[in-house]
């Protein structure tokens, strides 16, 4: 069979829900449950494409529309795909809770979501058909390993409803706790690179614990992301002790124009995932000069081929780039690591919430890391393939958790019924 005559003869959507740490952040805390769906494409000559992306409601509403525009397609037909999904898939669908410090959550981003999910399991079924990795679909692997940053996170120790046992990170909320959160985590996973997720408490004591991070971890680069939860005036005041301490400053006050103010108060740079997510923002930022770091995120953004567009505008415009994450499972993570070999400009270690995840839904389990990197895979198509017995597992565990919507703010009321969940806090 030639390529040309392979065409997409079935298209599947699953939501799945996995255990998820009580993390906390400037919007609360997170659920028991995450939630994420699995795309399974597949072909008229017995292959199967995979994807990950968001599971909340909205999302499975647009990709349930999104299924019969790729069936026929060639796996090779991604323009068609993109067009399809564009002329149908529109702004705004399906409701649902929207958080400002999480685009993905945004539903003005649906046919870019989806458009990235199709485009990942379309891109699997290419480079099993060619015989060659997506990386090098994407034009060649630049580094044969992608280097991720351990991802801090203040927490409770166990969820206010013990729907299941504590996991073993333990409680978070002092200098001292994040400390020994940081030794196990790089113990364990060899990170080089440190990130705080800020936002929950004081300015001053956020800053007490990034002091007791460098003095353990003199030799690591420090990240801050208050997630836009202090005001302009707080980031202000914060930043001559932070220009000490850290590699960059993320998201510390909303909107382009309050980072573009701070900006010329820091020698820090300042990177965002929050205010740069669109082309519409990169056009405004390069105005203003406001962000020189940019976290970018192929779900949201548009697939791996537009994040490789989205690196070469960020050399263009001297700006470093770096890749945000959520709560994610192995086949996103793997997508991650083919999308950031192939991007020579990578400045930055990028995110991963993987190390808070305890389950998988891929077979051979769970991605390993060496010294704080992902092996990029060199066997055709993504590098991972799905389990089916886990996938059902973690189906069940959908259907049973009752959770259809991320919801921190709701969540954050078991432990405070008070807690308005307005930002800036602080």
């Amino acid at each position: 069979m030639r390529n040309n005559d392979i065409r997409i003869t079935h298209a599947r959507v699953t939501p799945i829900a996995f255990r998820d740490a009580p993390l906390l952040n400037a919007s609360g805390i997170h659920e028991p449950w995450a939630l994420r769906s699995i795309i399974e494409l597949e072909t008229s000559d017995g292959r199967l494409g995979i994807a990950e992306t968001y599971g909340d409601a909205p999302m499975l509403v647009a990709l349930e529309q999104a299924r019969p525009l790729v069936t026929g397609l060639s796996p090779f037909d991604l323009n068609a795909m993109e067009q399809r999904v564009r002329a149908s898939i529109k702004p705004g669908q399906g409701g649902g809770v929207q958080f400002e410090l999480a685009p993905g959550s945004h539903t003005a981003k649906n046919a870019e979501k989806v458009i990235s999910a199709l485009e990942v399991a379309m891109l699997d079924l290419q480079g099993q058909v060619l015989g060659l990795p997506i990386c090098d679909l994407l034009g060649g692997a630049v580094r044969d390993a992608v280097p991720y940053s351990a991802y801090l996170f203040y927490k409770y120790a166990e969820h206010a409803e013990k729907p299941y046992a504590p996991d073993a990170w333990g409680e978070a909320v002092t200098p001292e706790q994040l400390v020994k959160q940081a030794q196990a985590m790089v113990s364990q996973y060899g990170f080089k690179s440190i990130k705080l997720k800020g936002g929950v408490f004081t300015p001053a004591e956020e800053i007490a614990g990034i002091k007791a991070l460098r003095k353990a971890f003199p030799d690591h680069p420090l990240r801050l992301d208050p997630n836009a939860n202090w005001s302009l005036q707080t980031s202000i005041d914060a930043a001559p002790e932070l220009d000490e301490l850290l590699e960059y400053y993320e998201d510390p006050t909303p909107g382009l124009e309050g980072m573009a103010q701070l900006a010329a108060h820091c020698r820090s740079p300042l990177a965002t995932n929050m205010v740069v997510t669109t082309m519409d923002e990169f056009r405004r930022n390069a105005s203003l000069k406001a962000v020189k770091i940019l976290l970018s995120d192929h779900h949201y953004w548009g697939g791996l081929r537009a994040t490789a567009s989205l690196a070469r505008m960020c050399e263009v415009f001297g700006m470093g780039m770096s890749m945000h994450s959520n709560s994610h499972l192995g086949i996103s993570l793997m997508a991650m690591t083919h999308a950031a070999a192939a991007i020579p400009n990578l400045t930055y270690a990028c995110d991963t919430h993987y190390p808070w995840q305890e389950e998988e839904v891929i077979k051979g389990g769970r991605i390993q890391f060496d010294q704080g990197t992902v092996k990029v895979p060199t066997v055709p198509g993504l590098g991972v393939t799905l389990d089916p017995a886990r996938l059902a597992v973690l189906h069940q565990q959908y259907l049973d958790c009752g959770i259809r919507n991320r919801n921190d703010l709701a969540q954050m009321r078991k432990y405070q019924p008070d807690f308005s969940g307005v930002s800036p806090r602080f």
